[in-house]
């Protein structure tokens, strides 16, 4: 994939924008199997489409997912984050039960932090690579 094929245009502008995000569970408790983190993947998807931005990967582990998110200038990455864990969070506890018994105090189940990163420095297949990469529990 060439780092400028997905070129996308605004009213006022065209724009190439790409970030890395990375969010916890809370506690780093390992509660994620496949049906969580696609499930999860699923409500993401949906979400970015609702701020007009593409989840280009994803991808996770028991404890924390990763997103590859090209998005425009207009969103606000830290609203789109907001949206995306507090969304994820509502919806997995209630589709997952089982998911429930380790936040029964805090009633969420991402941590508050998180780690955005800009990908406009590195080659986007060398992300894209290293998020396909993460180990998924079986």
């Amino acid at each position: 994939m060439a780092e400028y094929d997905n070129i996308r245009t605004g009213r006022h502008c065209t724009f190439v924008l790409h970030a890395h995000l990375v969010f916890v569970t809370k506690f780093r408790h390992k509660v994620f199997a496949d049906r969580h983190l696609k499930r999860c993947e699923e409500i993401m998807r949906a979400v970015c489409e609702d701020f007009e931005t593409e989840l280009v990967e994803f991808n996770g582990e028991n404890n924390h997912v990763h997103l590859l998110v090209n998005f425009p200038p207009k969103a606000a990455v830290s609203k789109l984050v907001n949206s995306l864990k507090g969304v994820s969070s509502r919806r997995l506890r209630q589709e997952f039960p089982d998911l429930v018994q380790h936040y029964w105090r805090a009633n969420k189940l991402w941590s508050g932090s998180y780690f955005a990163g800009s990908v406009g420095s590195a080659p986007l297949s060398v992300v894209r690579q290293y998020i396909e990469q993460q180990n998924r529990p079986t």
